[in-house]
């Protein structure tokens, strides 16, 4: 609802977002729910609504590609390739940074890189470890552990890594590898924007159409603080 009231003050006429408002199907859309609120808002303002999901995910330049490269990462391909796609598209991305470096000076490139959010990054595995293949997936990515294993990825970079999928990959581990490190599945994500922003603005603009395009300002992640020891 933040999201669509940004819009709605702004002036826009059409909102585009990631993830779908509705992600299961619904009954209703009685104004007595959140999900009814955002749609009687979006009705009631005139704001249109297009979703880019999963073939954002996909995309070459998607929400992948964009993490790798702000990560410094090589020679990058899909973790799966896509079935009905170019070779270049899939979901997740894997690729090799320039030199070797520690799994904490790359976490804390991760760390630097993310819009910041209160539970940060989490890392599991020897923070003196050399790393340097690097597998990463936009948002929740634990249904890929064999294709980032197949990859001989040293450290995969996901998020909403859940205990028990995250437990058996470190017990199914190789070395060690891959090392785990858990973001927000916002933070993951929201690199993609402005990146995406500015390539519609160039496909427009190469149209011969003169859009305004504004990326959102609100941070999304719904966490507000964390405790932890010490």
């Amino acid at each position: 609802l933040e999201v669509i009231d940004e819009a709605v003050e702004w002036g826009a006429e059409l909102l585009i977002t990631h993830h779908p408002l509705l992600l299961k199907g619904v009954t209703s859309v009685a104004a007595t729910t959140a999900k009814g609120q955002a749609i009687h808002r979006l009705i009631e303002s005139g704001t249109a609504l297009l979703t880019v999901h999963t073939n954002g995910d996909s995309a070459v330049g998607g929400v992948s590609d964009v993490l790798a490269d702000a990560l410094g990462l090589e020679g990058v391909v899909p973790l799966t390739v896509a079935a009905n796609g170019l070779p270049e598209e899939g979901i997740g991305r894997v690729g090799d940074l320039p030199e070797v470096m520690s799994l904490g000076d790359f976490a804390a490139r991760v760390f630097g890189i993310l819009p910041s959010v209160a539970g940060g990054v989490r890392v599991s595995g020897d923070k003196d470890g050399l790393v340097r293949r690097i597998a990463v997936c936009g948002g929740a990515g634990d249904s890929l552990f064999n294709e980032v294993r197949a990859s001989n990825a040293d450290v995969y970079v996901t998020a909403d890594l859940r205990h028990h999928p995250a437990s058996e990959a470190r017990e199914a581990a190789v070395n060690g590898r891959p090392y785990l490190i858990d973001v927000s599945h916002f933070a993951s994500e929201w690199l993609w924007l402005p990146a995406a922003a500015s390539a519609l603005g160039n496909v427009l603009a190469d149209q011969g159409h003169d859009v305004e395009i504004q990326v959102s300002s609100t941070n999304s992640d719904p966490w507000d603080f964390i405790l932890t020891p010490g």
